[in-house]
């Protein structure tokens, strides 16, 4: 028998447009008092019947989680802010409510506005999971903006004497945040200082935004557990800004910056701050494509006693041999703490170990990159040193006319002198 629990139409590929073609669907939710839980993903709903319900949903007052992702595929951009509000409008209504998951829905500028309202105004909410809705910039300024009015209602509820819980989870991955709306996500988080677990994979974030975001944001949030930040731009200046803040997460456990172009010396920056002894809860490291080399490598090897929790490192696709001294000694520790451990995830390749290496590239020591890391480490772009030595070129060109000209001039009043003494 099912559980009562929960209530599910996930994957049912069910198109919904009408509170008729709805009601035979949901008349056992309609029944149940007792449901925590809605999984309604994977089906597509219009506005009448998002409207149907939303008015069942209004009523489930024991209601902790809603998952709400994929459920206007194929649908007009008119419909999804009405279909939305309905749903939404009746969520507000839950004390109890405290997860919710809208991922693989369309959420840009012109859908936002029922999103953002709701998240604004939930005190109860914990854990939000927006993931691949397409918000660009300008709409994840918005939602970071709610989130951050969402911090105010929170510390104003506490303030009357109600109990309020933190904000713990925040997802919100493939969404090209980019740097323009990092200000408003470091505002937040440094409003929501008890987050637990941040992922905001794939978001075409670049130094100059994960600098800010890392240390105007996420260097507040203490109780940080999950940082996962891969497939978005560090270099050297990032990796230099996670050094700086790394330390302060002393509950972290898992750590996230894969392919984010950290460098050469990010790596050993990171590794050095490791190394400090401020991170012995972390377990998992994810360091993949990331040009690390052989000096990376054998600083987080050396970190492994300031590291007493480290169960797994990835590093493919960095820069150093699979047969380098520093790897052999991370796989011997890994494995000797794997041996030591009481079971949990004894049988999962990926729970324990080093990640297969089979996408390294060599170690490269060219002159020309080195000084391309130097200069991006001093902050000299060289696009604007390329610049700078065009002006001075033309400056001394314009220069060196001037001077031609002046001469040419002294020579002709010379020889006009020359001929009126004559």
């Amino acid at each position: 028998m099912a559980s009562t629990k929960v209530f599910s139409l996930e994957g049912k590929g069910l198109k919904l447009d009408t509170a008729q073609d709805i009601e035979p669907h949901i008349k056992e939710l309609r029944e149940n008092d007792d449901v925590e839980e809605v999984r309604l993903l994977g089906n597509t709903l219009g506005i009448g019947a998002s409207e149907a319900l939303g008015k069942v949903l209004a009523t489930k007052k024991n209601l902790q989680i809603a998952n709400l992702a994929d459920i206007f595929t194929a649908r007009l951009l008119s419909e999804i802010p009405p279909a939305l509000s309905h749903l939404l409008t009746s969520l507000l209504a839950l004390p109890n409510l405290h997860t919710i998951n809208l991922s693989d829905n369309a959420f840009g500028l012109n859908t936002q506005a029922p999103l953002v309202e709701f998240i604004a105004s939930h005190t109860p909410l914990r854990h939000l999971i927006l993931n691949n809705n397409g918000l660009g910039p300008a709409a994840g300024v918005l939602i970071a903006d709610a989130l951050a009015v969402l911090a105010e209602k929170k510390e104003a509820a506490r303030k009357d004497g109600k109990e309020v819980p933190q904000l713990e989870t925040v997802i919100c991955g493939r969404n090209r945040l980019e740097n323009g709306s990092m200000a408003a996500w470091a505002k937040a988080y440094a409003a929501h200082t008890g987050v637990k677990e941040v992922k905001m994979v794939q978001n075409g974030i670049r130094q100059e935004g994960i600098m800010h975001l890392l240390k105007e944001g996420l260097s507040h949030a203490s109780q940080l557990r999950t940082l996962d930040l891969q497939d978005n731009t560090f270099t050297a200046q990032g990796a230099r800004a996670l050094s700086d803040v790394v330390g302060g997460w002393t509950e972290l456990q898992e750590l996230g910056v894969g392919d984010c172009l950290l460098s050469r010396r990010g790596g050993v920056m990171l590794a050095s701050a490791l190394e400090q002894g401020k991170n012995q809860k972390l377990e998992v490291l994810r360091l993949q494509f990331n040009d690390i080399d052989a000096k990376g490598v054998k600083g987080i090897a050396a970190a492994h006693a300031k590291l007493p929790a480290l169960r797994r490192v990835e590093l493919n696709g960095n820069k150093f041999s699979e047969d380098d001294d520093a790897i052999e000694k991370l796989r011997d520790i890994l494995q000797e703490r794997k041996d030591n451990a009481d079971g949990a995830g004894e049988d999962d390749e990926d729970y324990w170990g080093l990640d297969e290496l089979d996408e390294l590239d060599d170690e490269s020591e060219e002159e020309e990159e080195e000084e391309e890391e130097e200069k991006e480490e001093e902050g000299v772009e060289v696009e604007e040193k390329a610049a700078r030595e065009v002006a001075a070129a033309q400056q001394a060109e314009e220069e060196n006319v001037a001077e031609e000209k002046d001469k040419k001039v002294d020579e002709l009043a010379d020889l006009l002198r020359k001929t009126e003494i004559k």
